[in-house]
């Protein structure tokens, strides 16, 4: 059987409103992230990613409020990521509605806490978060970033995401950093490159920019496709994206969830 290829709109929010930039760098406003994420669940969006792209520079807690209000109102499973640091942040977060949790920079910082919340809660928890770059300093040619893409680090990211997986990760989401906001096409090669190492579902992100850039990314190896200022600016709908990946040959969700699944 043929697992349904995602399409996820991912939210970044910065002080409680979703913004969006290139390369990370000049955020705009881009509007309210509970009535974003209501209008991508109607369009029939797979699940809704928040990431709190300021929370671990500006070293504060992620945004509980927007979740709960959001889980309120939004019945597709919700990921969020940014400031995440300890099992017990984790927790309060799956205790207001999330139903994934990614984490970058801390697991990078400590990799047992990869183990920690694996063991406390079930790696289908769990969505590594990977903010990659090309770069001559590592074995693959990628390294991995922290801090919303700001700070380099020593990682070879595909040697990093193998170690993830080995302590519990239960899926990547994986962001090219030189492709971010450029609406230039996913990195593809990074797309093949992790599918190789990765024996948990993969999520492409960054640089979408057309209906036709999405294809490729499953055909790579990406078993579900992200992006931000393609729908919030309206330049594209879920729906389009669906439609784009149908008449590729692949296997999608049609509609959109009436309840959020309260067995979870």
């Amino acid at each position: 059987m043929t697992l349904a290829a995602r399409v996820i709109p991912c939210l970044d929010v910065s002080a409680g409103r979703v913004v969006k930039g290139v390369n990370f760098q000049n955020l705009r406003d881009m509007g309210d992230p509970v009535e974003l994420a209501a209008h991508y669940a109607a369009q029939g969006a797979d699940e809704i990613t928040f990431l709190d792209v300021t929370a671990t520079v500006d070293a504060r807690a992620t945004m509980y409020d927007v979740v709960q209000r959001t889980a309120e109102h939004v019945f597709v499973p919700l990921t969020v990521g940014g400031g995440v640091r300890t099992v017990a942040d984790v927790g309060r977060l799956l205790s207001v509605g999330a139903d994934k949790v990614g984490v970058n920079s801390a697991a990078i910082a400590r990799p047992d806490l990869i183990d920690e919340i694996a063991d406390r809660f079930g790696a289908q928890v769990l969505v590594l978060s990977l903010d990659v770059k090309r770069s001559d300093a590592t074995p693959s040619g990628f390294v991995l970033t922290t801090h919303g893409g700001r700070t380099e680090t020593t990682l070879d990211a595909l040697a990093w995401a193998r170690e993830a997986i080995d302590r519990g990760a239960g899926e990547l989401l994986v962001n090219s950093i030189d492709a971010d906001g450029t609406k230039d096409g996913f990195d593809l090669e990074l797309v093949r490159l992790m599918r190789e190492v990765s024996s948990v579902p993969v999520i492409a992100s960054g640089g979408a920019g057309t209906p036709e850039h999405f294809p490729p990314a499953i055909a790579a190896g990406a078993d579900a496709v992200l992006a931000a200022s393609v729908f919030h600016s309206g330049q594209l709908t879920v729906g389009d994206v669906k439609d784009a990946l149908r008449a590729a040959g692949v296997v999608v969700r049609n509609g959109a969830p009436s309840e959020r699944d309260e067995s979870k």
